[in-house]
């Protein structure tokens, strides 16, 4: 009887446990909602059981409907874990070889050689990415699909940025050549094979791979992207906004992005990669391996995922993902079975990652240190991390926030007066400042790699 007792008292105190983070949760999100710096879907979950979740603003804008738990998002960069479980599954059944050259697939692009699939999956092809040179050479009045990048590839040539495998750079073009692998290797289309091989058997029945511009269709309880116009003063779609309009001209494009999704439907994902459902053990574990170069150097990258062994939370596999009206993510905590999913409809709004993960470990945030906002006017602007890779510094209520092309904002914390933690990341920017007030670049480092950035702007 005794023993009965203990149970009982450890399951009531487990239950307020949870419902005392559940309440910090949302104590955070409601204020942050309040503050106008979030608008989406939130979802958090222990041992697939849901701890949390809860819909925050407008589905569409123009309309007034609130967003509700069955809202469908485009997930942007978080779609590329699809397309390699899509190439994963063919590999297993002997469709193609992770170390298959990519002109066995696609031979009008023969002429770059010593490009794998793997190379493909893990961003170390070396190919530039297509964005950048559709904005230069592409009728914008036309929508681009996945045949043309491959014909615009073949007729412009562009020069590999480095040799395959001796550097990591996210390339939206390998996961857009994988699309057409996926079609030529299985013979049904990008969608179809994804339907088919991955949303029906997980009864994602709120998933899909859909071209808004290209091909819409109704679809139930769609949450809108929108973008905020500084001259409207209001939230807009991004069809017809300079510097966003190209959202229609690269809206048939898929493998890089592409896919819709619920919270709930990423949560049917999360657990089918826990118990292997499409992929074999062996296959999943190679997904979540990270990636080593010729030169044996180590990179957080697997197949579709980033990587990070935590030193206090241990192995998490995670993706963000970020397009004019979007700013998702997706993370799984591997060693304490932890998910977190966030899908928000506005893409210059926070992404509170580090404090969500604070509260459901029972830790306290780290603020970093304080700056006041002139020390932290100096910081922003434009930095070139890579050729087409720009990272923008901006200033928001005393915060300073990092934003690129394709991915989600993330906040900047403090450490010194001129280094600053991106903690969703584990990585580090440390500022180079030539006087007081002018920054020249920065470093950024991130586990065993370091990269030098500029400042353009």
């Amino acid at each position: 009887m005794k023993k009965t007792y203990a149970c009982i008292a450890l399951l009531i105190s487990l239950l307020a446990l949870g419902q005392d983070r559940a309440q910090k949760i949302d104590s955070l999100l409601t204020h942050l909602y309040r503050a106008g710096q979030i608008n989406g879907n939130f979802l958090i979950a222990e041992k697939g059981q849901v701890l949390y979740q809860k819909s925050f603003g407008l589905a569409n804008e123009e309309k007034g409907e609130p967003l509700n738990a069955e809202a469908v998002f485009e997930i942007a960069s978080v779609s590329k874990q699809f397309t390699a479980m899509a190439t994963m599954i063919l590999c297993e059944k002997g469709k193609l070889g992770l170390d298959d050259g990519l002109s066995k697939f696609i031979p009008e692009l023969s002429f770059y050689r010593g490009i794998t699939i793997r190379n493909l999956l893990n961003h170390t092809s070396g190919l530039p990415d297509y964005m950048e040179l559709f904005e230069k050479v592409f009728d914008p009045s036309k929508i681009a699909t996945n045949k043309d990048v491959i014909t615009i590839f073949a007729q412009h040539r562009p020069k590999l940025l480095f040799a395959p495998n001796t550097k990591h750079e996210y390339c939206n073009t390998g996961y857009a050549l994988l699309a057409t692998v996926i079609e030529r290797v299985s013979g049904e289309t990008f969608p179809d094979f994804l339907q088919k091989s991955i949303f029906e058997p997980l009864g994602m029945t709120h998933t899909l791979v859909y071209k808004r511009r290209l091909a819409p269709k109704r679809i139930d309880h769609y949450a809108f992207g929108y973008v905020y116009s500084e001259t409207l003063k209001k939230y807009v779609l991004p069809d017809d906004q300079d510097g966003t309009k190209y959202v229609v001209m690269l809206d048939g494009v898929v493998g890089d992005g592409g896919v819709n999704a619920t919270v709930q439907d990423l949560l049917k994902w999360d657990r089918a990669l826990y118990a292997h459902t499409l992929l074999s053990k062996k296959s999943t574990d190679d997904m979540f391996r990270a990636t080593t170069l010729t030169d044996s150097t180590s990179v957080g990258y697997g197949f579709g995922w980033q990587i990070e062994d935590h030193p206090e939370f241990g192995k998490i596999v995670y993706h963000g993902g970020g397009w004019p009206g979007y700013a998702t993510f997706f993370a799984r905590h591997l060693t304490d079975d932890k998910t977190i999913i966030i899908l928000q409809n506005h893409d210059d709004i926070t992404l509170p990652l580090q404090a969500i993960r604070s509260i459901l470990y029972n830790k306290p945030e780290a603020n970093g240190l304080s700056l006041t906002p002139k020390e932290l006017q100096k910081f922003e602007g434009s930095y070139e991390l890579q050729p087409g890779m720009v990272i923008n510094i901006e200033q928001r209520n005393g915060q300073l926030y990092a934003k690129t092309a394709g991915q989600p904002t993330l906040e900047l914390i403090a450490e010194s007066a001129t280094s600053f933690r991106l903690k969703e990341i584990n990585a580090l920017v440390e500022f180079a400042a030539n006087a007081e007030t002018t920054v020249s670049g920065f470093t950024f480092s991130q586990g065993a790699m370091k990269t030098v950035a500029k400042k353009i702007n």
